[in-house]
C-alpha cells in the first residue's frame, strides 16, 4: 500500500510553473508569509518579555561573544594549526589534514550553536522565529559540509587533493559545490515557509521552481567536470582505466543526465519526479565524496602507522578498507533513494537467517564466530612461535635444526586446533560435510597425490630431520645450504645465491649428501702432481707439512699424506685432512694450493705439464731413392718445432 501510494504522489500531475497566471499568486503568497515572520518582532513592545531579556542580558552578551569568535576566526585557527601540524613530517600530513579541516566545521559550527542559545536565552522567540532558528545550525552544517567535501575532494593542494585535477578544474569544482550548498539553503528556506504558511500548490511550483532550475545547472556542470576525470595514472593510451576512475566518469555522465530530465520534469507538471530526481542525486554525489574521503584518510593513517608512507594508498589493506567504507554506505545510498527502514530490516533479517547446507544452516554470525575464533588462534599460534624461536628454545641444548622443527610443528598443530575449536564454536556441523569429504579424498586421490606426498615428506623431514636449516647438502646434482623447509617444498640456497626449489618427495624417497649432519667436521682432499725423477719422501714431508700447519686441519686424526699412483705425466700424491668446518673447504684448499707453490719452488720441486714421447718405428723408410731432400712445407695447422 505504502509503495503504491509513493506511485500515485510520484506521477501526479500538477501545476506548471511557468503558466503566467500563478505568478501574481505566488508573489502574493510569498509576501503574506514574510510578513507573518515580520509581526513576530512585535514582541520587543512586551515590557514583561523586555524586563525577562534584560535579566538574561550577561548571559546573552557572552553566548554572542563566543559566537562571534568562533565564526569569524574559528577557520583562520584551524589553517594556523594545520601549518603547525605539517612540521610533524610527511609521512603524517594526510591524517594531520584531516583532522584539521574537522576543525575548520566544528569550530563555525559551535559559534552558529553559541548564536542561536543566546537568541533563544533573551526569550523574544515567537513560534516562525523558533522553526527559523532551528534551521541555522542545520543551514551551518550544510554550507560547511559542502565545503569541507569540496576542500578535501578538490584540495588547493594537489598532494591533498582526492581527485586529481588540473588547479583550474579544482577551483571550478569548489565553486560549484559551494553554490550547491548556497541554493540548498535557499530550497530549504522556502520549504520552512511552505510549512509555517498555507501556500498554493502553484506557488509551490512556481517558487521552486528557478531554485530548481539553477540546481540543475550547477549540478550539470559539475557532471561535465567529472566526466573528464584523467588521473596521471591513467596518461598512457594503451593502458587500461582503472575501476575508480570509470566509477568517476559514469558518475559524471549520471549527473548529466538526471539535471537535465529533473527541471524537465518540473516544468511538465511533474514536480514529484523532479524533486525525487534532483535531491536525491546531490546527497549521493555528497555521501560518495565523504566516503572517496574516509578512503583517503583510512591510506594516510595506515601508511603513517605502518611507516610507508603515501605508498600504502595502493596496499591491499587499503583496497580492503575502501571496499568496507563501501558496503557500509550502501545501505545510506538506498534510504537516500526511496528505501524504507522496513526494507532494510527485512533483507538484514534474511541476511542472518542464513542458508542450509544438509541439516546444519549456517548464518552471517557463525561465520564471524568461526572467524573471530580462527584468527584468535592464529594469532596465539604465532605468538607461541615467536616466544619458542626467541626466548624459549634458544635457552635450550637443541640444535637449530630442532629448534626449527618445534616452531613448524607448533605452528601446524596450533592452526588445526584453531580450526577445529572454531568450527566446533560455529555449531558447523562437518558429518553433513561427508559426502563432500568423500568426493574430495578421491579427487586427493587421482589429482592432488603429489602435493599429499610431498605435504608428508614435509612432515617426515621435520620429524625425521635427516636435514636440518642450515646444512650444506648435494642433491640432484645441486649444492647448497638449506634455507627453509616448508609444507610443500625445500629451498636450497646454492653458492651463487640462486633458490633451488625442491619437492619434499625428493628429499625424503631420492638420495640425498649432508656435508653438516649432525657436525660441521668434514674432510678435504687436496691433490698434487711432481715431475718423475723427484724425492717423493721429500715431497711427502713437505706435503704434510702444509696440512699440520694450517689453523683449520684438527690434529686428531693427524692428516695424512698418500701417494696415490704413478701418472701419465706426474707422480701423483693427495693431501687428505680432517677440517674442524667443513664450510671453508675451497679457501683451506686454495690456501694450502698457495702454500705448496711457494714450498716447492723453495725445494727446486717441478710441477710438470702434461707431456708424451713419439717412438718412430721405421724411420729409415721416411726417405725412399730417388726422393727429394727438401722436407715439405708444414701445414700452419700442423704442430711442428
Amino acid at each position: 500500500i505504502i509503495r503504491d501510494r509513493q506511485t500515485e504522489r510520484l506521477l501526479q500531475l500538477g501545476p506548471t510553473p511557468l503558466n503566467p497566471v500563478s505568478w501574481p499568486t505566488a508573489a502574493e503568497d510569498l509576501g503574506d508569509a514574510l510578513q507573518e515572520m515580520a509581526a513576530e518582532s512585535r514582541v520587543f513592545s512586551d515590557e514583561s518579555l523586555m524586563a525577562q531579556a534584560r535579566e538574561k542580558l550577561p548571559l546573552v552578551l557572552i553566548l554572542l561573544a563566543i559566537a562571534i569568535v568562533l565564526v569569524s576566526r574559528g577557520r583562520r585557527w584551524a589553517f594556523w594549526l594545520g601549518d603547525k601540524m605539517r612540521g610533524f613530517g610527511g609521512r603524517g600530513t594526510g591524517v594531520w589534514s584531516f583532522i584539521v579541516s574537522l576543525l575548520r566545521i566544528v569550530l563555525p559550527l559551535a559559534g552558529l550553536y553559541a548564536f542561536t542559545e543566546a537568541i533563544f536565552a533573551t526569550g523574544l522567540v515567537g513560534l516562525r522565529g523558533t522553526e527559523l532558528l532551528n534551521q541555522i545550525p542545520v543551514g551551518g552544517a550544510v554550507l560547511l559540509g559542502f565545503r569541507w567535501l569540496a576542500e578535501r575532494l578538490f584540495s588547493k593542494s594537489e598532494e591533498d587533493a582526492v581527485l586529481q585535477f588540473t588547479p583550474q578544474r579544482r577551483t571550478e569544482a569548489r565553486f560549484y559545490i559551494t553554490f550547491i550548498s548556497i541554493v540548498l539553503l535557499v530550497r530549504g528556506f522556502l520549504e520552512l515557509l511552505f510549512n509555517t504558511h498555507d501556500f498554493a500548490q502553484a506557488s509551490k511550483a512556481v517558487l521552486t521552481f528557478p531554485v530548481e532550475v539553477i540546481l540543475g545547472l550547477l549540478l550539470f556542470r559539475l557532471g561535465q567536470i567529472l566526466r573528464g576525470y584523467a588521473p596521471a595514472s591513467d596518461v598512457d593510451e594503451n593502458a587500461k582505466t582503472n575501476g575508480s576512475t570509470r566509477i568517476i566518469r559514469t558518475a559524471g555522465l549520471v549527473t548529466q543526465v538526471i539535471a537535465v530530465i529533473a527541471p524537465v520534469m518540473t516544468t511538465i507538471g511533474y514536480a514529484a519526479v523532479g524533486n525525487a530526481l534532483l535531491y536525491p542525486l546531490v546527497l549521493s554525489l555528497a555521501l560518495l565524496g565523504f566516503v572517496m574521503t574516509l578512503q583517503r584518510f583510512s591510506g594516510d593513517l595506515y601508511g603513517w602507522l605502518s611507516g610507508r608512507g603515501h605508498e600504502a594508498n595502493d596496499s591491499l589493506f587499503t583496497v580492503l578498507i575502501s571496499f568496507v567504507w563501501l558496503i557500509l554506505a550502501a545501505p545510506i545510498l538506498s534510504l537516500i533513494w526511496g528505501a524504507r527502514v522496513t526494507d532494510l530490516t527485512e533483507l538484514w533479517t534474511a541476511f542472518l537467517r542464513g542458508f542450509s547446507v544438509g541439516d546444519t544452516t549456517i548464518s552471517p554470525t557463525d561465520f564471524l564466530t568461526f572467524a573471530i575464533i580462527f584468527a584468535g588462534g592464529y594469532v596465539l599460534t604465532r605468538l607461541v612461535q615467536n616466544a619458542l624461536r626467541t626466548s624459549v628454545l634458544p635457552k635450550t641444548k637443541i640444535d637449530a635444526g630442532g629448534r626449527n622443527a618445534l616452531v613448524s610443528g607448533t605452528g601446524y598443530i596450533g592452526i588445526f586446533l584453531a580450526a577445529l575449536i572454531a568450527i566446533t564454536a560455529a555449531g558447523i556441523d562437518l558429518s553433513s560435510l561427508a559426502i563432500v569429504a568423500g568426493a574430495l579424498s578421491v579427487g586427493i586421490g587421482f589429482g592432488l597425490q603429489n602435493i599429499v606426498s610431498n605435504f608428508v615428506s614435509g612432515i617426515i623431514l621435520l620429524i625425521e630431520r635427516p636435514i636440518s636449516e642450515g646444512d650444506w647438502i648435494e642433491v640432484g646434482g645441486q649444492h647448497g645450504y638449506v634455507r627453509d623447509i616448508s609444507v610443500r617444498s625445500t629451498r636450497i640456497e646454492t653458492f651463487d645465491r640462486s633458490d633451488v626449489i625442491v619437492p619434499n618427495a625428493d628429499l625424503v624417497s631420492g638420495t640425498v649428501t649432508n656435508y653438516t649432519r649432525g657436525n660441521t667436521v668434514g674432510r678435504v682432499i687436496v691433490p698434487v702432481g711432481v715431475a718423475y725423477g723427484t724425492d717423493t719422501r721429500k715431497v711427502e714431508a713437505i706435503l704434510r707439512e702444509v696440512a699440520e700447519s694450517h689453523p683449520m686441519v684438527v690434529m686428531n686424526p693427524k692428516p695424512s699424506v698418500v701417494f696415490q699412483n704413478f701418472g701419465a705425466s706426474s707422480l701423483d700424491f693427495e693431501i687428505r685432512a680432517i677440517l674442524r668446518d667443513v664450510n671453508w673447504v675451497l679457501s683451506v684448499k686454495s690456501e694450502m694450493n698457495h702454500k705448496i707453490a711457494e714450498r716447492f719452488a723453495e725445494e727446486g720441486i717441478e710441477i710438470p705439464f702434461p707431456q708424451q714421447d713419439l717412438w718412430l718405428r721405421n724411420p729409415e723408410d721416411l726417405r725412399a731413392p730417388g726422393s727429394v731432400t727438401t722436407p715439405p712445407t708444414p701445414d700452419k695447422d700442423t704442430p711442428h718445432s
